[in-house]
């Protein structure tokens, strides 16, 4: 199983260090390891996704262990679901890759892959993680075949419900991780002068059957470093005064609180 051309949709072959479509339309591999299948036509933006200062953010913070207990979460629900040793998986919106590495490890012979629009964390996925397929591209324009990956893997990724039906197998699984209503509280209350629970769960995924869900939560104590790591890697980062940012990184010690909503769902035959 292989990459679909981002351009016409037919497979993509590789051919020593690219990859080629029927209609010659051709991908060269990167010395990293990892492909790039988001073509300017598909940009948003000159360089989208992290930038190289909130990949490496995001880097530190997860290798200190604080989302670990996500990780392993989501690997147990992999370990218990049925699969086959050329099974296929791919991790959406994989980043830099701490989570994607371990579902590759724990699922020995499946083929895992990830995909991410930054092309700065792709590249430093590739280098780090040789065990794992890495392209960049655009989660709503999935450069895979219909019917091709065995699961799914969203951890805060958007998505189309309609491209994950298409390239989820029958009987396959989408496993997603979200916030849940109290998760950073400690953090946002810093940053807003009122505080909201993030909304409860609602998503529905058409053609798929919400099969189980897990509530996750626990306390963090983290330091100065990490606390101004982890809010550099959240979306209300842009709101943060220059007040937040210090008061962060004089801490020695900073206590917030975790809320994740995991959910999985099975894509109907």
């Amino acid at each position: 199983m292989s990459f679909s051309c981002p351009l016409c949709h037919q497979p993509l072959t590789q051919a020593k260090n690219s990859f080629v479509c029927p209609e010659r339309h051709q991908f060269d591999v990167a010395k990293e390891g990892y492909v790039n299948l988001l073509p300017v036509q598909h940009k948003r933006s000159r360089d989208p996704g992290d930038s190289a200062e909130m990949m490496q953010a995001r880097r530190a913070f997860l290798d200190a262990g604080h989302y670990q207990p996500l990780r392993d979460a989501i690997v147990n629900v992999l370990k218990d679901r049925p699969g086959s040793e050329d099974a296929a998986i791919l991790d959406i919106g994989c980043g830099e890759g701490y989570y994607t590495h371990a579902f590759a490890d724990a699922l020995m012979g499946c083929t895992t892959f990830g995909l991410d629009v930054s092309k700065v964390a792709i590249k430093a996925a590739a280098r780090r993680y040789p065990q794992v397929t890495f392209c960049v591209a655009s989660s709503h324009r999935l450069p895979f075949a219909d019917a091709s990956m065995d699961a799914i893997i969203r951890i805060y990724a958007p998505c189309k419900a309609q491209e994950l039906a298409r390239v989820v197998k029958p009987g396959g699984w989408v496993i997603t991780a979200t916030p849940g209503p109290r998760h950073l509280m400690e953090l946002k209350g810093l940053i807003y002068d009122e505080v909201r629970l993030h909304a409860p769960h609602t998503e529905q995924l058409d053609g798929f059957v919400l099969q189980q869900s897990i509530a996750l939560g626990y306390q963090m104590q983290l330091k100065g470093s990490e606390a101004v790591a982890l809010l550099q890697m959240t979306p209300f980062a842009w709101r943060a005064k220059a007040e937040v940012w210090e008061t962060l990184a004089g801490k020695t010690e900073f206590d917030c609180q975790t809320d994740f909503s995991i959910h999985v769902w099975q894509r109907l035959n």
